[in-house]
This record gives structure tokens, sequence and C-alpha cells, in this order.
């Protein structure tokens, strides 16, 4: 890394503070920024405590830590199948978190049973993932990523024909959840825990994920268990993405878009990338949802659908840029 590696993580560090901020004092009732800091200290009034702390806060705290989830899975998922289009849902996991979210909302369950549903169908589809996979050897990226292809083209098979069937009036709500939507997540103190946690164990594994970056034989050479550190890749994005989706729904272009976006700017080195996409994977959706609440309110839209309006034309764009 260069000298001044920590510049960029403190300018992304600043840009996620006034992110948030912004977050707070925007939407359909508008708070000065003054007031929500009295809030904050335990001052304010009683109508200003209930939607800063209540409402807004939680929400927040959960665009930012799903944001974050969704890039560091993303800039690993890359890092493992050495693919640049690779995504936190390309194996599959997104279809299982949904099949496990639906089959609780049509059973008229909500709260933390979706979640806790969704939860499971996501670390299901990992196993199924990996376990097809590796068949009777080991398993290659190429093989792992033709893998969850197909799986995932059975779970959207399976979320087709649930959504065909199920009651009109149940529909809105599982609609809203396969877009990704933040309106009744709630604080996600053991997602943030998550998060920390794994950006402090793939900063020390940043060597050897940029030795595997350039190939399984040249990492071997250079003396890097690949199979552990591979093993340790995929559970570890496939516990990000599973929680990500637990918490928000099925948001995509986060884990695409924002690894792309930082490499072109920042480099290659994975002890850089993977901390730098937590912050601007996490200020990226929440400025989306900040959107997502204000374009049309009181209505809110859900937030997937902002992040696919932001994130095809930027996508387009650095795919331009990189010929």
């Amino acid at each position: 890394m260069t000298r001044r590696w920590w510049l960029p993580l403190v300018s992304l560090a600043l840009a996620s503070v006034l992110a948030s901020c912004l977050s707070l004092t925007v939407g359909s009732a508008s708070i000065a920024l003054a007031d929500v800091w009295a809030v904050l200290t335990g001052q304010g009034s009683e109508l200003q405590q209930t939607l800063i702390l209540e409402l807004r806060l939680p929400r927040t705290l959960a665009a930012f830590v799903t944001g974050g989830l969704l890039a560091v899975a993303g800039a690993l998922m890359q890092v493992l199948l050495r693919n640049p289009l690779a995504d936190p849902y390309v194996l599959g996991l997104s279809g299982g978190a949904a099949v496990g979210a639906l089959l609780a909302m049509l059973a008229g369950l909500g709260g933390l049973v979706v979640s806790g549903s969704a939860f499971a169908g996501a670390l299901v589809a990992t196993v199924l993932v990996f376990g097809l996979a590796h068949g009777t050897g080991s398993w290659t990226p190429s093989r792992l990523l033709l893998t969850g292809v197909v799986v995932a083209a059975g779970w959207g098979a399976i979320i087709t024909l649930m959504l065909a069937i199920s009651p009109a009036q149940r529909l809105p709500g599982m609609l809203y959840w396969l877009m990704g939507d933040l309106s009744y997540a709630g604080t996600p103190w053991l997602a943030m825990l998550l998060l920390a946690l794994s950006c402090l164990l793939v900063i020390p594994l940043g060597r050897s994920l940029n030795v595997l970056a350039r190939g399984p034989l040249q990492a071997a050479a250079l003396g890097v268990a690949v199979q552990p550190l591979e093993w340790t890749v995929y559970v570890l994005a496939s516990l990000l993405t599973a929680v990500a989706v637990t918490t928000a729904g099925s948001i995509g272009f986060v884990g695409l878009v924002v690894p792309h976006m930082l490499r072109l700017v920042l480099g290659n080195d994975q002890r850089l990338i993977l901390p730098a996409c937590a912050l601007a994977g996490g200020t990226l959706l929440v400025l989306a949802d900040t959107l997502a609440r204000t374009v049309i309110a009181p209505e809110q839209l859900p937030v997937g659908v902002i992040t696919a309006l932001l994130g095809v034309p930027t996508f387009l764009y650095l795919l331009y840029r990189s010929r």
C-alpha cells in the first residue's frame, strides 16, 4: 500500500458521516441538524426523539451496514471467482433467502420469523452450491460459478411459482421484499459487529488475496495455501451476503458496482479495497435509501429500485471507460 493509504479511508469515513446526517435530517418531515444533535445527546422534543431514535436512526444504520456487507461480499466473490462481473448474488444465495422469506410470508408470519427464514434459506443455498460444485473432487472457480448460476435459476423458478399461487393481499409485501426494502429494518447490531469483524479478518489476508487474484497456480507457487483460503473467502462472502439479505431483502448492484469504482480509483490492493468497500457501500446505500424515502414522499420506494436505477448507467460507464 502507498504511504497515504489512510487518506481514502478517512475521506470515505467522512462521506459516510455526511450521508448519515443527511439521512437523519431529510424526509417527509425535515429536521434541522442541530435538533438531530440535541436528540442524540438526550434532549429534543418527544416527537423528534421518536422520529430520530425509533425510525430514522435504525433505518440509516441498517442501510449502511447492508451496503457495507454487500460491497465487501462482492469484492471477495470477484477475487474468489477471478471474475469482475461476480456479485454477492451470483451463486444463488439471494434466491435461497427469498424462498425462505416468501414461505414465511405465505404462512402469515412476519418480523423475526421472516428474517430467520431468509437466513436459513441463504445457508441452505450456500451448502447446496458448495456441495454440488465440489462433487467427488475439488471444485474450481468456473465449476462453482456455473453451479451457482444453475441453482440461482432454480430458485428463480420456485419464486415465480410462489408469487403465482400466493394470495393477492400478500403480494405487495412479498414484492417489496424481493426488490429490497428497509422500511421495517431494526437496528442491526449483530450485522454491524459482523461487518467490523470481517474487515479485521480480511485485512491480514490482504497479501494472500492479492496473490490469489492472479490465479491459484501462482498463489501456490508463492506459498499461499490456496484451498483453505478459497474456502475461507467463500464461507465469509456467503455469510456476509446472507446477513445482508436477511436485513433488507435483495438489493442489487451495490456489490457489483462499488468494488469496480474503487479499483478504478485506488488500484487492486485488497488490504485497501475491502475496508474501502465497507465504507463506500454503506454510504451509497444510505444515500439511495434517503432518495427512496423522499422522491415521492410521503410514499416510499423500495431501495432496490433506486440502486438499480443508479447502478445500471454507472456500470455501463465503467465498462465504457475500461475499454
